[in-house]
């Protein structure tokens, strides 16, 4: 990681936004939560604590047991430096939000995976073991798959009569040869790594058929896969881009499952070209509706909106597809309050209180709506 040239003092302690404005940006936008993985820069260190700035939410920071756990890295963070980890609680006595940088350490392996899928990235990895389906290949610590079907025509094992013993032989005798093989499939919750020797091919010939493309194309391509963070798309041969779950749907996206199938064909836009990657779009090939909303809302006006998600920090409620803004959790005694008064799917009154289409942010009041 790069030094900083200036050195912070021990045991310095960062100041927690509590202010009027630091209060109302967070509420306007849905905070980390357990488990969610967050970045920042350093902003103090201390006797065993390294504090990490989480702007609109507030300070993080690793201490404790998470601190000893990864002494060895923090020992050599500046002040400066960009820091990732894993959000173990989202709020402690001090105000701080708890973070855990071996946690996140295990994250940011699968999130390199899913970079390579839609980087195409090249890996010379050595073959582990054999079994009937194909070869055993570990990759950052991580044991992952390449089935039979996905050697190139060269490395596949031909055998008469297909016997799957026979099969097995020749393909034992592919352990300890190294094979330029790229990740197709990464699945975290079920630790599952799949790769391909066939989609293999130089960096340089993949960095060419990007540079055909600009931002702004509108293209044709075909599903790949769908995973937790997005969708995978072929818009040529040995070219795949992806659509993050940010970019399926102007509306809340929980699952992109919902969205899009293994060879389907699809249209997107290139939204970003950078490092031989290109990152697609499917929302923004239809009208963003914030702008829509923007001529027919403003900043006190009385909205029914139904109510779709819950989260810490209260509910998410929308007024039309894809424009929801959060009601706070303070407008009640406590969160069990806030479901009892707001369900799931049904439909309110509420207010307006802050609304910045732009930024594609707004937060609604049930109480001044509903004031006697």
């Amino acid at each position: 990681m790069p030094k900083a040239k200036t050195k912070a003092k021990k045991d310095a302690t960062p100041v927690v936004d509590t202010s009027v404005m630091g209060t109302l940006m967070a509420d306007a936008q849905v905070p980390p939560d357990n488990g969610d993985t967050v970045e920042g820069p350093v902003v103090a260190l201390g006797s065993g604590r390294v504090y990490i700035d989480l702007k609109p939410f507030g300070t993080g920071i690793i201490y404790g047991k998470e601190y000893l756990s990864a002494r060895d890295v923090l020992k050599k963070v500046a002040m400066g430096d960009t820091v990732s980890a894993k959000v173990v609680r989202s709020s402690n006595p001090e105000g701080y939000i708890e973070l855990s940088l071996k946690e996140a350490r295990q994250a940011m392996i699968w999130s390199d995976a899913e970079r390579a899928i839609a980087g195409g990235t090249i890996f010379d990895l050595m073959v582990k073991d054999a079994n009937k389906g194909g070869l055993i290949i570990a990759w950052q610590g991580i044991q992952g798959f390449l089935p039979a079907s996905q050697l190139k025509p060269e490395h596949y094992p031909r055998v008469q009569g297909g016997e799957k013993h026979l099969i097995l032989d020749e393909l034992k005798k592919m352990i300890g040869k190294t094979l330029q093989v790229s990740i197709i499939t990464a699945d975290p919750r079920e630790g599952k790594l799949i790769f391909s020797e066939r989609g293999s091919g130089t960096e340089a010939a993949r960095e060419l058929a990007v540079g055909e493309y600009s931002v702004g194309d509108v293209l044709d391509g075909t599903v790949t896969g769908v995973v937790d963070f997005g969708i995978f798309v072929k818009v040529r041969e040995g070219l795949e881009g992806l659509v993050h779950i940010s970019e399926i749907d102007w509306g809340l996206v929980e699952d992109p499952r919902l969205f899009a199938r293994v060879g389907q064909a699809v249209k997107v836009k290139v939204i970003d070209i950078k490092d031989g990657k290109i990152s697609l779009s499917m929302k923004q090939l239809s009208e963003d509706p914030w702008v829509t909303a923007s001529n027919k809302y403003k900043k006190e006006d009385m909205v029914s909106a139904a109510v779709i998600k819950y989260n810490k920090y209260g509910a998410l409620a929308s007024i039309e597809e894809g424009v929801a803004g959060l009601v706070h959790v303070s407008e009640f005694e406590n969160e069990a309050k806030l479901r009892e008064t707001l369900s799931l799917g049904k439909t309110y009154q509420f207010k307006i209180t802050l609304f910045e289409p732009k930024e594609h942010r707004m937060t609604l009041s049930w109480s001044k709506a509903n004031a006697k």
